[in-house]
């Protein structure tokens, strides 16, 4: 009987040790990259969590690429801008801080770069019609170029799809982000205006 439960003993013991090195593998592949690991959701999940702007991005990463068209029918791409500073303004008609903001970075900003092949600035209207972007322009008075994004898919790609607008994406020529501005503050505004003269002037 003694010999029985010796041998039942072990037997025991030798399952709860494969248990645990199957486990520990297990967690060692997650945190290796294993898509399908605990920590690789874990990693996912952080990712894609907002800040406490609203942004799913940050100063440095790779700003995400897409392809938008403007209110007066042009397609541009994010990517073939590569070699550039771009400006991103995510906009709306019915956001009165747009509003307040879009003549400023009409004036101290398009009319002083516009003509420099090294500088693009578009806004990104938040899912609005054309006939209701196009005469959002006509109202704001501004000339830059206006994309639109139907559903917000384009603003999802940089913040939180029920975050709050205006917000300002600065791409540098590698296309990474070089600053990001939510609301209208003057101090940030001037901030911003003095990186993208910085860049410009590499």
């Amino acid at each position: 009987m003694k010999r029985i439960y010796s041998f039942l003993s072990f037997l025991c013991l030798t399952l709860a040790c494969g248990l645990l090195s199957c486990t520990g593998s297990s967690r060692q592949d997650a945190q290796a990259g294993d898509p399908e690991g605990d920590a690789g959701q874990v990693v996912a999940d952080a990712e894609t969590q907002a800040d406490d702007r609203g942004y799913i991005v940050a100063v440095g990463d790779m700003a995400p690429d897409f392809t938008m068209t403007t209110v007066t029918g042009e397609a541009m791409k994010l990517s073939d801008l590569r070699g550039r500073i771009v400006m991103l303004q995510f906009t709306a008609s019915w956001c009165s801080v747009c509003r307040k903001e879009m003549p400023f970075i009409e004036s101290d900003i398009w009319l002083k770069h516009r003509d420099n092949a090294k500088f693009a600035l578009y806004g990104v209207d938040r899912d609005e019609p054309q006939e209701t972007v196009a005469a959002f322009v006509t109202q704001t008075g501004v000339s830059y170029p206006m994309g639109l994004d139907p559903g917000a898919d384009i603003f999802a790609l940089y913040a939180d799809r029920k975050a709050g607008i205006t917000r300002n994406v600065i791409v540098d020529t590698d296309g990474r982000i070089a600053f990001l501005t939510r609301l209208y503050d003057t101090d940030e505004f001037a901030a911003m205006c003095a990186k993208i003269d910085e860049l410009l002037n590499r």
